[in-house]
């Protein structure tokens, strides 16, 4: 996108010191090292967290049905239409795509199943184990999935979803970003080392550790945009190819969540316009005929699930769904915007989104900094980037469950990340290169804090501001007090009843960081014939 000049050799002053790449690999060859390393991190952060999405997952697996009857009563967002049977409150997008690799491993699955079941059985055991959670709610969630016989099934499918769905779906966007950032750039050290900031310096790192449908959104949109735009001025797709792909990538985005029609009508005006700029009106048509059919195929999938999942294709699941707090507001809690969710969802100690990734706010800055210099993001791109972000933060300030977030952490703002992080990459390059790097080591810090303390309830139940702490500080305050923890054993330390010894006084993750650190020391070594 841009040639080496004077500018760019500056902003690689950011990264001097820390070449990882030293010019030993083609940008590929770090595409492919980016996404295991990307992949593994977010595996070794797996969650145990049971959400919606999971059941529906389970049933089309299982059953290749949308029914989650067998699950009823366990989750707050499941519910009953008469004559249809129980059904989740969200759109099916992420369960469709988790429900593929836990089918897949189904043969393994199902076998360490009933062998559990049959020894619990051959025991005489009726009586569920203690499970040690400050949570009530989730103590009783726990008992009830035992006394079912589902606890060892959900663990299991919640770790196939999100390392084989949720873990390389976030690696493959960071490898998006490397390749736009390289663009951008015209530095490969420079585009690495912030792709690396973006997965593990910013929300992405959180909310991956399970199955996440605003995440996923996240990431197919970022693909459209990617798509549409075309910085890497790549010929290997025709334009009218580039917007049936981005059609594609809207069109998902409505599968995952209705919020989705946002980046619908987003990404067509940007595509549009951008035709309109740099073509002719004819041609920016044209290109809107690809666009326009590339997103049927996906808005299609949701209808049909609607019309099987409630009898009609065109209402939300939400339209269905039973009375809850909030829902009597507008159209099932859908209304106009709210200034006091405008200012939660940016600024919320428990979830705002430059709360939870301060790096962001950087992003404000940039049209300046941008205006100032020859290189950057173009206008057009910069004008759909926060256009999408307002556009983003306008509609869940309709959404009066946002005021729930707080059970999870930032979730809704999450689709506005990579969009928001480009023009904050940009800025933070612009930076002196002592405060560009103490920005990044705080953001990482925050995120991986975030990602190793989530000792909030799973979405199962509602709590209490004297629950939620102290928000977003809470990790980090437990990292540099009580050490390194990771979801998955944090779990079993609180079955203790049912492991024993083994993990009675908590369990250390510091094996697992050493072992990780190995393998990703060994993805990095140069091939023989480069090392000098």
């Amino acid at each position: 996108m841009v040639t080496e000049t004077n500018e760019t050799r500056l902003v690689q002053g950011v990264t001097n010191g820390f070449n990882l790449t030293n010019g030993c690999f083609s940008d590929r060859e770090i595409a492919f090292r980016l996404f295991l390393t990307c992949w593994l991190v977010y595996t070794l952060h797996f969650a145990t967290n049971i959400v919606r999405e999971h059941y529906l997952a389970l049933a089309i697996g299982d059953h290749f049905s949308f029914r989650v009857d067998e699950y009823a009563g366990l989750h707050d967002d499941i519910f009953e239409k008469k004559g249809y049977g129980w059904h989740i409150a969200s759109n099916p997008g992420v369960s469709i795509l988790g429900a593929i690799p836990y089918a897949i491993f189904r043969p393994i699955i199902d076998p360490i199943v009933q062998q559990v079941a049959q020894r619990r059985k051959d025991n005489g055991r009726t009586v569920p184990p203690e499970y040690n959670t400050p949570i009530s709610q989730d103590q009783t969630f726990f008992r009830e999935a035992w006394r079912r016989g589902l606890d060892i099934k959900f663990g299991l499918a919640a770790f196939i979803m999100q390392s084989m769905c949720m873990a390389p779906s976030s690696a493959l966007g960071s490898v998006i970003m490397f390749y736009v950032l390289r663009q951008i750039f015209a530095s490969q050290s420079t585009a690495l080392w912030l792709a690396l900031l973006y997965g593990f310096g910013t929300p992405v790192f959180f909310r991956t550790g399970f199955l996440n449908h605003n995440l996923m959104l996240e990431h197919i949109a970022f693909a459209g945009f990617a798509a549409m735009w075309n910085p890497f001025k790549s010929g290997r797709w025709t334009a009218n190819m580039r917007f049936f792909l981005g059609g594609i990538a809207a069109g998902t985005a409505l599968l995952f969540d209705y919020s989705g029609a946002v980046i619908l009508l987003i990404l067509g005006s940007y595509g549009l316009a951008s035709r309109w700029v740099n073509g002719t009106t004819k041609d920016a048509a044209l290109r809107m005929c690809w666009y326009a059919p590339g997103s049927l195929g996906p808005i299609g999938i949701l209808w049909l699930y609607q019309w099987q999942s409630f009898g009609h294709p065109f209402y939300p699941p939400q339209h269905w769904m039973p009375s809850v707090d909030w829902s009597d507001l507008g159209y099932q809690g859908f209304g106009w915007p709210q200034v006091d969710l405008l200012i939660a969802l940016a600024f919320d100690y428990r979830y705002g989104l430059f709360v939870s990734s301060p790096l962001l706010l950087l992003a404000l800055v940039s049209p300046f900094v941008n205006r100032a210099t020859k290189t950057g993001l173009p206008w057009l791109e910069l004008i759909c980037v926060f256009s999408l972000f307002v556009s983003v933060w306008l509609f869940f300030s309709c959404v009066n469950y946002t005021r729930w977030q707080f059970n999870t952490g930032i979730r809704y703002m999450a689709a506005i990340i990579p969009f928001l992080f480009l023009p904050a990459a940009f800025a933070l390059t612009r930076l002196p290169k002592r405060a560009a790097w103490a920005i990044a080591v705080f953001s990482v810090t925050q995120s991986w804090s975030l990602a190793m303390y989530r000792d909030v309830s799973g979405g199962q139940v509602e709590l209490s501001d004297a629950e939620a702490g102290l928000g977003v500080l809470d990790p980090i305050l437990n990292v540099f007090l009580g050490g390194f923890k990771l979801p998955a054993l944090t779990t079993l330390s609180r079955m203790s009843d049912q492991f024993g010894d083994f993990v009675a006084q908590g369990t250390s993750p510091l094996p697992l960081f050493v072992l990780t650190g190995a393998i990703i020391f060994v993805i990095w070594i140069p091939p023989r014939n480069h090392v000098k």
